[in-house]
C-alpha cells in the first residue's frame, strides 16, 4: 500500500475534502426550499438523539464541535421557525434547555426522506461492496484521527517523522 501513498500523497485527503464540501452545497440547495440548512438540520438530527428530552446549549455545542455563539445563532433562527423552544433550568436560571417542538419533530421526518433520496442519488452507480470498502476505510481513518487527536501533539510528532 505503502506505493500508491507514495504516488499520490495527498489525494486521498483533497478528495475527502471535496467530496464533503460539494455535498454540504448540493444538500444546502436540496433543504432550500425547506426553509431550513443544513446546518439548522444537523442541529434537529442531534437533538433527535435524545428522544423528547432536549438538550443543554452548552452539551449540544459540543456534540456538534462549534462554539456556542454560533450555535446560538442558528438555535435563534429554528426558534424563529418554531422548530424548537429553549427552555429555563430550573437549577440554573441562566442554563438554556433546548427542546424540539412538534413541527420541528415533522421538520425533521421530512427532511430525513430528502436526505434519504439525496444519498441515494449520490451514490448511484456504485457498487454495494465499494461503499462498503469505502465506509471501512474512512472508519479506520477516523478511529487513527481520534487517537491522534486524544495525544497531545501526537499527530505533529507522527508527521514530521
Amino acid at each position: 500500500m505503502a506505493a500508491a501513498r507514495d504516488e499520490h500523497p495527498f489525494r486521498i485527503g483533497f478528495l475527502i475534502h471535496d467530496v464533503s464540501r460539494l455535498r454540504r452545497n448540493v444538500m444546502d440547495k436540496a433543504l432550500k426550499p425547506y426553509g431550513i440548512t443544513r446546518s439548522q438540520w444537523w442541529v434537529l438530527a442531534n437533538m433527535s438523539r435524545r428522544k423528547g428530552e432536549g438538550m443543554m446549549q452548552t452539551e449540544l455545542a459540543k456534540v456538534m464541535d462549534i462554539g456556542k455563539v454560533a450555535l446560538g445563532g442558528l438555535i435563534d433562527r429554528l426558534e424563529a421557525g418554531g422548530l424548537v423552544k429553549r427552555e429555563s433550568v430550573r437549577s440554573d436560571r441562566r442554563a438554556k434547555r433546548v427542546v424540539m417542538t412538534a413541527k420541528g419533530i415533522r421538520m425533521l421526518a421530512n427532511i430525513q426522506a430528502v436526505a434519504a433520496e439525496f444519498n441515494s442519488q449520490v451514490m448511484t452507480d456504485i457498487a454495494c461492496s465499494d461503499l462498503r470498502c469505502t465506509e471501512e476505510v474512512l472508519h479506520r481513518m477516523k478511529k487513527q484521527l481520534i487517537a491522534m487527536d486524544a495525544v497531545p501533539g501526537a499527530g505533529a510528532a507522527r508527521i514530521q517523522e
